[in-house]
C-alpha cells in the first residue's frame, strides 16, 4: 500500500465478521452441520499428528475396495486468524469430497496468543508431514495430496506450498503436495500489524510478518496454487488475493477469481456444495 491508513481502516478491512450481521447464526449452522457429519461419515478422530494436545487431526471417509485405486486427499485448514475456531466447527467441509471418493484430513493447532503464528506454520508443516508418511494406512495416496484452506488456512495453505520439504525430513520429496486452494487468504502479512482488533494476539515484528507473507517468498515449484475470494470481500481481501498471483506468477497461480455474491463466510460455504465453481476448483485438483 503506498500510504498508512488509520488504525480503523485496518480493523475496516481485514475484521471480516465484524461486517457480516448473521456471523453468529452462520457459525451455528457451521457446527451443527459438522455434528451431522462426524456422526454419518466414516471418520478417524484425534489422530496425534505431533506431542502436544493441539497436535489432533480427523480422518474422513473409508479406504477404497481392494483392488481399487488409493484415494486422493483434502487436507483442509480451518482459519479464525490463527486465533479461534477449531477443526471440529468445519467437519462438514469433509462430506461431499468423502461422497466423491477422497479422503479428507482436518488438523487442529494452537491457537494465538498462546503461540506465534510461526509456531502454528511450523504445526502444519508437522501435519502435513504425517500425512504424507502416513495416509496410505487409511487407504490414501500420497502422491495426491491437495491443500486447502480459508482466510488464515488459505495463508497457511499457501505456506505449505512454499515449503522446502526435503529440508523438512530426508524422507520427504521436494514437493510434498499436488495442489493448494487458498480460499480468501492473507498472503501478506504486515497489515496486519495495524489492525487493533487483532495485532496484539499476534504480537508480529516487522521481519516475522514479512518472514510469514507467502508473498514474500519465493514461488514454488511443481505444484499449482489456487486462490479465490468471495466477491463482497472488503478491498483488502482482494488486494490480497491478487497479489499472490502477481508475486508468484500466473503459472503457479493459474486461476485467480472472485466468486460473486459471496462474503468472507458464505464463500466458505461453495467449497462444501457440488456444482459451484469453488467447489468445481477444488475436485479439479483432486482429479475427481
Amino acid at each position: 500500500m503506498a500510504t498508512r491508513q488509520p488504525a480503523s481502516w485496518y480493523d475496516a478491512q481485514y475484521d471480516a465478521r465484524a461486517g457480516i450481521p448473521e456471523q453468529a447464526s452462520i457459525r451455528q449452522g457451521w457446527q451443527d452441520r459438522s455434528a451431522q457429519t462426524r456422526a454419518t461419515v466414516p471418520c478417524q478422530l484425534d489422530l496425534p499428528y505431533g506431542p502436544d494436545g493441539t497436535e489432533r487431526l480427523d480422518i474422513f471417509g473409508a479406504p477404497p475396495p481392494t483392488g481399487q485405486p488409493m484415494a486422493p486427499v483434502l487436507v483442509y485448514i480451518h482459519g479464525g486468524y490463527w486465533r479461534a475456531l477449531d477443526k471440529r466447527d468445519q467437519s462438514f467441509v469433509a462430506t461431499p469430497f468423502v461422497d466423491a471418493g477422497a479422503l479428507v484430513v482436518l488438523p487442529n493447532y494452537a491457537l494465538a496468543p498462546a503461540v506465534t503464528v510461526r509456531h502454528i506454520v511450523l504445526q502444519m508443516v508437522q501435519a502435513l508431514a504425517w500425512v504424507h508418511r502416513h495416509i496410505h494406512r487409511y487407504g490414501g495416496d500420497a502422491r495426491r495430496i491437495v491443500v486447502a484452506g480459508h482466510s488464515a488456512g488459505g495463508h497457511l495453505a499457501a505456506m505449505m506450498l512454499a515449503c522446502r520439504w526435503n529440508q523438512v525430513g530426508p524422507d520427504l520429496p521436494p514437493q510434498v503436495l499436488h495442489a493448494a486452494l487458498a480460499v480468501s487468504g492473507v498472503f501478506d502479512l504486515a497489515p496486519l500489524r495495524r489492525a487493533p482488533f487483532l495485532a496484539p494476539d499476534l504480537k508480529l515484528s516487522a521481519p516475522e510478518a514479512r518472514a510469514l507473507s507467502p508473498a514474500c517468498l519465493p514461488a514454488p515449484q511443481h505444484a499449482p496454487l489456487v486462490a479465490v475470494v468471495g466477491g463482497d470481500e472488503s478491498s483488502e481481501f482482494h488486494r490480497q488475493t491478487q497479489l499472490i498471483r502477481q508475486t508468484w506468477g500466473d503459472g503457479v497461480v493459474p486461476v485467480c477469481e472472485s466468486l460473486p455474491g459471496r462474503h468472507h463466510m458464505s464463500v466458505l460455504h461453495d467449497l462444501a456444495e457440488p456444482g459451484t465453481r469453488l467447489h468445481t476448483l477444488a475436485r479439479g485438483l483432486l482429479d475427481i
